[in-house]
């Protein structure tokens, strides 16, 4: 078997999670409410690979695209939707769940209103870094609070500390004035603090810009995460041998576990361009691993419904690309990690069932229905390479070869 490449749109949700009412996001559809606002959505390769079919599947009904234009793959593939098990609805969780390690505890969580952070907490923070204070201290939008606080910041020194509706920590400093190496420190000192509040992340959140209006964050973002709670496929693959290559924020959200050769990269495109290197260098047996981030972070989060239909298609004009890179036995697997549904109340995830889209020149071009877990690809992945199986998912490697 050469190689399994997994393509992770994060937060394109197709709507549909039967336990979406315990999340207060009954009725969001991500993909469903973006085509219906933006009439003349053009995706034709995605929609070659099924992705329409188990989009139909997962929300009972099918997403308001009008007609595409042709479509330039030439695989075709199995299609299908995954429900999330995991307690939650964040990167972490999703991310661990596909990857055979389903995040079935809860988090710990900060509350989002003014002081999110318990002052002990900020206090055993600040005295171990050698700071006078923050700023912040509560729930926010990453480009909001650094308009919002940048000045200030600047003027004092002080590191903006915000959270979100994940369980997260994250830490906004300029790269200029502040310094990103003793951003880096300060947020290995949070990591080490917030053990006791079983929190998921802290994140780096680096920023530049001289005045309001300005400030734009740079790709140096850093998260430092807590590690699986169990071997991941990753894990038994860099085990067994396997070369694990994760590109973007794949090595962070793993803590780096599992991953032989961590590839950083911002932007679609030059993820997209990391991908195919990889691939074309990339010996057999061997995973490579691709968070596309913006769909979440630039369009979902800040609920740019447009922003996020024009990354939807400039993802779908690169798609075809990857044919010219793959081996007659690789396998490609399209899916996401939750939902981001842009016109949804809120800047949070939404709760909802993804895709699964799988192709590759072997592959069969089957309806692989409802999968009962994101956990199934981590359980295929397994067995394409005789690796020890998961507790969790249930293989469709038979169903597809």
């Amino acid at each position: 078997m050469a190689r399994a490449i997994i393509l992770m749109m994060d937060s394109f949700g197709i709507g549909g999670a039967p336990d979406a009412c315990m999340f207060d996001n009954e009725g969001a559809n991500t993909l469903g409410h973006i085509a219906k606002i933006n009439l003349g959505l053009n995706i034709p390769n995605l929609v070659s690979l099924g992705l329409m079919k188990a989009a139909k599947e997962a929300a009972i009904s099918e997403p308001e695209i009008g007609i595409q234009d042709k479509a330039n793959m030439t695989l075709s593939g199995s299609y299908g939707h995954a429900k999330e098990i995991s307690k939650a609805k964040d990167t972490t969780s999703g991310h661990w769940e596909m990857a055979g390690v389903p995040v079935l505890r809860e988090w710990g969580y900060f509350k989002p209103d003014y002081p999110s952070f318990p002052k002990e907490l900020i206090d055993a923070i600040c005295q171990e870094a050698g700071i006078t204070g923050i700023l912040g201290n509560r729930a926010a939008s990453g480009t909001q609070i650094i308009e919002e606080l940048g000045v200030e910041h600047i003027k004092t020194r002080k590191p903006i500390f915000y959270t979100s509706a994940d369980s997260c920590l994250q830490i906004a400093a300029h790269e200029k004035y502040f310094g990103l190496d003793k951003l880096y420190a300060l947020c290995e000192i949070a990591f080490r603090k917030v053990e006791p509040y079983r929190i998921a992340r802290i994140i780096a959140r680096p920023f530049v810009g001289e005045k309001e209006g300005e400030f734009i964050r740079t790709k140096n973002r850093h998260d430092y995460s807590v590690k699986p709670f169990a071997p991941t496929i990753l894990d038994k693959m860099k085990a067994a041998g396997g070369q694990v290559i994760g590109i973007g924020k794949i090595s962070d959200i793993f803590a780096g576990c599992g991953i032989t050769q961590k590839v950083p990269a911002s932007g679609h495109d030059e993820l997209w361009d990391k991908t195919f290197e990889a691939i074309l260098n990339t010996a057999d047996k061997s995973i490579i691993f691709t968070n596309f981030v913006d769909f979440d972070m630039l369009y979902g989060h800040r609920r740019d419904i447009k922003g996020y239909a024009r990354a939807l298609e400039a993802f779908d004009r690169r798609l075809p690309e990857i044919e010219k890179y793959l081996k007659n036995d690789d396998v490609v697997f399209i899916t996401a990690d939750h939902g981001n549904d842009p016109t949804w109340r809120g800047t949070d995830h939404t709760r909802e069932q993804v895709p699964v889209l799988v192709f590759g020149k072997e592959i069969k071009s089957v309806n692989l229905g409802q999968r009962n877990s994101f956990a199934d690809i981590a359980q295929t992945i397994a067995e394409m390479f005789n690796l020890e199986p998961f507790e969790y998912g249930t293989s469709f490697w038979k169903d597809v070869k």
